[in-house]
């Protein structure tokens, strides 16, 4: 019978052992399979932050070219108005001369008394 006994505890043993292995496997591939969508997650989220970082580089760097083109027409726009403004000036200028001129030459014409032909 202790012959027995022996036997019996020795395969309860070896098959409590063999259980203990087998939830050990279990409990591995759980994790396993816990770590994969983890895994797909992570992966997932780091190429979304590249891709939002190269977005935001390329949408930053078109700014900065709005911005430099924006700049370049308000500067040609006040040098076009200078030079509207400087030409408006010489036009006055010139027609203010012609017009003295004018009347000097008439000043003259009226003083020496000479009459025009026509």
């Amino acid at each position: 019978m202790k012959l027995f006994e022996i036997e019996s505890y020795k395969a309860w043993a070896a098959a409590e052992l063999e259980q203990q292995k087998e939830v050990e496997e279990a409990e591995v591939s759980m994790q396993e399979a816990q770590d994969y969508p983890d895994s797909i997650t992570e992966s997932a989220m780091d190429e979304f932050r590249r891709f939002e970082e190269e977005l935001e580089s390329m949408s930053k760097a078109e700014m900065e070219s709005l911005v430099n083109t924006a700049e370049g027409a308000r500067k040609m726009g006040n040098l076009m108005e200078k030079a509207a403004s400087i030409a408006s000036k010489k036009y006055i200028e010139a027609a203010l001369n012609s017009a003295t001129a004018s009347m000097k030459s008439a000043w003259k014409g009226i003083s020496s008394g000479k009459v025009h032909p026509s």
